[in-house]
């Protein structure tokens, strides 16, 4: 007799709540419910934590929702949640001739990595021969467990998984969180994703080892931001470290992008920059104590793993970057005009509490 999958991996029923009230959910059918009757519908084993009704922090997140209740299904490609995927017809249109085709690169992440990165890889699209994975800028996981918040096609994900956690990834887009489980798989990586939004993560206090995020909260506004800062606060474990990736307000490019759109601040996905400072204070007070590392100078995400996929001029800007993060280090005032830093801050109850007020 042959024993049925689950509709769902046991370990995310267990570890899941609701993200409009934080109770306990139970499997029930195709779903996941809790005792308000808020309902999650689970999309061939992935669950969708998106609360109803939230405006989104993306393109596509409404497809998202739409598309796990059985709607707005693109009927060219079914299988690789299209309509979720928050890029355009043309790109849609992309993606299913380089599935038509086949390869060893998921058609998806083909054209996903589009934008990975500040939109740098542009020149990667349908072209891309490896799948760019950096390397995670953090200890060895020796099995802790890591939520990757904003994991859009695993990039990340995988990072983490090559250096020993096991992970979660979350993110609204079905279409991208799909991706990432296939792409998870392809390369043997046991790791686990939701459809989740970053402003009210769908996990039980204090699980996770670490969170991480990259090139995620940067977009979002300074009240989403600061929502998503204290989910960090509340999904990790006492002690557990968030490791989150902004854009700076002094950083040279960072002042060009802001110069040319006359120094308002951001709208709807457009970045927003902030002073070490800002983020001191807002770290500080919804997760705990924090401190700094810069990330890179002349751009947003130049990582040395992906040299070999660079233009020569990108490849320029990362030797300069490299240089700079190197001389940073003996001359932390240096850092003041990185374009891209990581908050890095220790999971402390006891300031979240003062803090919740911000």
């Amino acid at each position: 007799m042959t024993i049925p999958a689950p509709v769902c991996d046991p370990w995310l029923v267990e570890h899941l709540a609701c993200p409009a009230d934080r109770r306990r959910l139970r499997l029930d059918g195709d779903s996941l419910t809790c005792a308000e009757a808020h309902r999650y519908p689970i999309v061939d084993g992935v669950p969708v934590m998106l609360p109803e009704g939230q405006s989104p922090t993306m393109a596509g997140t409404e497809h998202s929702l739409r598309r796990a209740h059985g709607e707005s299904v693109d009927p060219r490609r079914p299988d690789l949640y299209l309509e979720s995927l928050g890029i355009s017809a043309d790109e849609k249109s992309g993606v299913v001739e380089l599935a038509g085709r086949g390869g060893p690169i998921d058609p998806v992440v083909a054209y996903l990595v589009a934008a990975t990165n500040g939109l740098m890889y542009r020149h990667l699209v349908g072209a891309l021969k490896r799948y760019p994975i950096p390397s995670l800028p953090l200890p060895a996981g020796e099995g802790r467990l890591l939520l990757d918040v904003g994991c859009s096609w695993g990039r990340w994900s995988l990072a983490a998984h090559a250096r020993g956690y096991e992970v979660v990834g979350v993110d609204p887009s079905l279409g991208a969180v799909m991706a990432a489980r296939r792409v998870a798989r392809q390369l043997g990586a046991p790791n686990r994703y939701v459809v989740g939004d970053a402003r009210c993560l769908p996990f039980v206090p204090e699980l996770f080892d670490v969170a991480y995020s990259y090139s995620v909260v940067q977009h979002f506004s300074r009240p989403d931001a600061a929502a998503a800062v204290g989910e960090l606060g509340r999904v990790l474990k006492p002690g557990g470290l968030a490791k989150v990736q902004m854009a700076t307000r002094y950083g040279l490019r960072c002042l060009y992008h802001q110069a040319r759109r006359g120094f308002r601040d951001g709208e709807g996905f457009e970045v927003r920059y902030w002073s070490v400072g800002e983020l001191s204070r807002l770290f500080g007070a919804l997760v705990g104590e924090t401190r700094f590392e810069v990330d890179g100078f002349f751009g947003i995400g130049l990582q040395a793993s992906d040299e070999s996929l660079m233009t020569p001029l990108l490849r320029r800007a990362l030797h300069a970057s490299e240089i700079l993060k190197s001389v940073s280090r003996s001359i932390p005032a240096l850092g003041r005009v990185a374009d891209s830093v990581f908050a890095m801050a220790i999971n402390s109850p006891s300031t979240r509490s003062r803090g919740a007020s911000l």
